[in-house]
């Protein structure tokens, strides 16, 4: 098929775990895919037709990349990790900083390009930390993230650069989807180094024990959270971007567990008893659930695969990894 008779797609973070997914996902719908980032993705080679290794903080890497009125453009770049990168308060300045100088590119220049449509991955993180400090009734409704009082700065610049694009939607007529994730995972996502997130590190910690052994978790444990399974926010996305909702909208599962029970879960999956040791460690808040009724109302979709079946094949994968790592 010629270039100009396919539908285009840029995906911006398409070297992270969600980005390289995504690009994927877009090559099976039959898309031209052109990716950009800092690093081609750390697991698998990158199915994109073009792929850019560049510095979207830089406004004229995003010029140079928004060379034609995409179909379909997809801003996922950020500067990120798990808890232990993100409520440390060490690196506050440059999540702000790196990720804020990213969307300010995107809209601005995004919108000059004549771009069709853009997708920004916004966060749970967003969520008011005083709704979410009874973990069993924690409150993640769309509607409830003001007053505003995000649990960290990474959370501040994602609400900050929902109101940016919603912004340029309003002043400039981007067509903007926005949708809020709540904890993805799955096989080729950060698995080590501090900044993965719980499943992985969870997964990680359970494949490295002995069995009768034991195994550290942060806090007490019974902090409560839902994880959704990568392939299920890419099903997510693609009804986002169907759809004339602009969102903001929950891309979550509803399957709220503790992190005890979720080690469990893993342990379960391994086939081994651990005993849990709880650490002092950067924790979050204290409960986060997506909440699914306005994407089943504007959608007509949920997620509907259980986490025990998600976790078992990141369980899998990242045991793969850490016997290749071993050999």
């Amino acid at each position: 098929m010629e270039q100009s008779m396919q539908k285009t797609a840029l995906v911006c973070g398409a070297g992270g775990f969600i980005g390289s997914h995504l690009v994927n996902y877009l090559k099976n719908l039959g898309f031209w895919v052109r990716g950009v980032d800092l690093k081609y993705p750390d697991f698998s080679k990158t199915t994109a037709d073009d792929f850019i290794i560049g510095d979207l903080r830089d406004p004229i890497l995003c010029q140079k990349i928004l060379d034609r009125p995409f179909d379909e453009v997809y801003q996922l770049a950020a500067d990120m990790g798990g808890a232990g990168y993100i409520f440390t308060g060490e690196h506050d300045a440059d999540v702000m900083h790196n990720s804020a100088t990213i969307n300010l590119n995107m809209s601005y220049y995004g919108s000059k390009a004549g771009i069709k449509k853009i997708f920004y991955s916004s966060s749970a993180c967003i969520y008011p930390a005083y709704n979410q400090e009874d973990a069993n009734n924690p409150k993640c409704s769309e509607e409830s993230a003001y007053p505003a009082a995000p649990d960290s700065e990474y959370g501040w610049e994602k609400l900050f650069s929902e109101r940016l694009y919603l912004s340029f939607n309003r002043n400039y007529g981007l067509n903007v989807r926005i949708a809020r994730f709540h904890n993805i995972f799955g096989p080729e996502g950060t698995w080590k180094g501090g900044k993965e997130k719980a499943p992985a590190a969870i997964c990680r910690k359970v494949a490295e024990a002995e069995n009768n052994g034991e195994m550290e978790i942060w806090g007490d444990g019974e902090q409560t959270r839902s994880f959704l399974f990568i392939d299920e926010c890419l099903e997510g996305i693609r009804h986002l971007m169907d759809s004339e909702f602009t969102g903001p909208v929950n891309i979550g599962s509803e399957e709220m567990v503790t992190i005890n029970q979720l080690a469990l879960m893993a342990m379960e999956i391994a086939n081994k008893k651990l005993s849990l040791k709880h650490i002092p460690g950067p924790l979050g808040v204290r409960g986060r659930n997506s909440d699914n009724k306005l994407i089943k109302e504007k959608l007509n979709w949920t997620p509907s695969v259980p986490l025990k079946i998600g976790l078992a094949k990141t369980y899998s994968w990242i045991n793969q990894q850490r016997a290749k790592l071993e050999s």
